[in-house]
């Protein structure tokens, strides 16, 4: 591949400097050429010291926004600074994720020699289950499933979709593409760059030779326990998906998925099981206001 200073990881912290400091120090470590950028999205004046002395310590670049910018919007604050610096290959990870090295040059390595491929790697959850080899979104009607499960759906149009969790692509297919869309703010940016790297004549791939682990929802500030999930993710999957159709889909797609909006929503709830159905307004609020916001074309932070 090509030199190795010529990739860059970026990783984005929303009060995360611990998980950013466990998570990437090692791979650092045993990549000693890589070049890290941590884009802090701020949270407080606290967590902003912390970022700064884990960057000048490390040897980091430290990127610090004035407010949160989102995954998405962070993410293209990175790779602007790691392209003004000459990198070519840009490799992405979730603080809350571990990418041991070997599979980081991987990764590097193929985006490197695939420049119109978007590259994820088989990733797995801490007790080694499977968490994504890939997610199909079927454009019919906006529901998803994991691409071992095509056999069930067979005939439907789809597209597949890698997680932004972990990600390599080239910096020519990221400028061709434009990077994130960070209206999102959060959740479905990765599904938009996928649709956008496919229409550019890309290639959306998973290297699953090349693993990485993920401790999902690490990085929330309002994780609740259990199976429980937290209104912020509630609000945008379901926000989210109404925006992607209105933004990539045609005028019977939105009207398709618009239909079958209240059954999926319903769906992104028990996600996080039925008990805090019972016990939290929180899934309630989120499904009002996410359909509500979807149906209106609202984007970036909640309002």
């Amino acid at each position: 591949m090509e030199s190795s200073r010529t990739v860059a990881l970026i990783v984005v912290s929303y009060g995360s400097a611990g998980l950013v400091e466990a998570n990437i120090a090692q791979l650092a470590t045993e990549w000693p050429e890589l070049r890290v950028i941590v884009v802090d999205c701020f949270s407080s004046a606290a967590e902003r010291e912390r970022v700064r002395e884990v960057c000048d310590r490390l040897r980091w670049r430290a990127v610090l926004l004035d407010d949160n910018a989102g995954f998405g919007g962070g993410v293209n604050q990175g790779a602007a600074v790691a392209q003004e610096g000459g990198a070519s290959v840009l490799l992405v990870l979730n603080p809350d994720a571990i990418l041991p090295a070997p599979d980081a040059r991987e990764l590097a390595t193929a985006a490197a020699m695939e420049p119109l491929a978007l590259i994820a790697p088989l990733i797995r959850r801490p007790d080694g289950s499977l968490w994504t080899e890939g997610t199909d979104l079927y454009l019919d009607n906006g529901t998803m499933a994991g691409v071992r499960h095509r056999d069930r759906h067979a005939g439907r149009p789809r597209m597949m979709w890698v997680s932004g969790a972990c990600f390599a692509v080239s910096s020519s297919l990221w400028n061709r593409v434009g990077g994130f869309d960070d209206e999102y703010f959060l959740y479905w940016e990765d599904v938009d760059l996928s649709r956008k790297v496919l229409e550019a004549g890309g290639q959306v791939t998973v290297l699953p030779t090349a693993v990485a682990v993920h401790d999902e929802g690490g990085t929330h500030d309002d994780h609740t326990t259990g199976r429980a999930k937290s209104e912020t993710y509630y609000y945008y999957n379901i926000r989210n998906r109404l925006l992607f159709a209105r933004m990539r889909l045609g005028a019977g797609d939105v009207r398709r998925w618009r239909r079958s909006a209240l059954a999926v929503s319903w769906g992104i709830l028990l996600q996080g099981g039925r008990r805090q159905l019972l016990t939290s307004a929180a899934p309630w609020r989120a499904l009002h206001k996410g359909l509500r916001d979807g149906r209106r074309g609202v984007t970036g932070p909640a309002r």
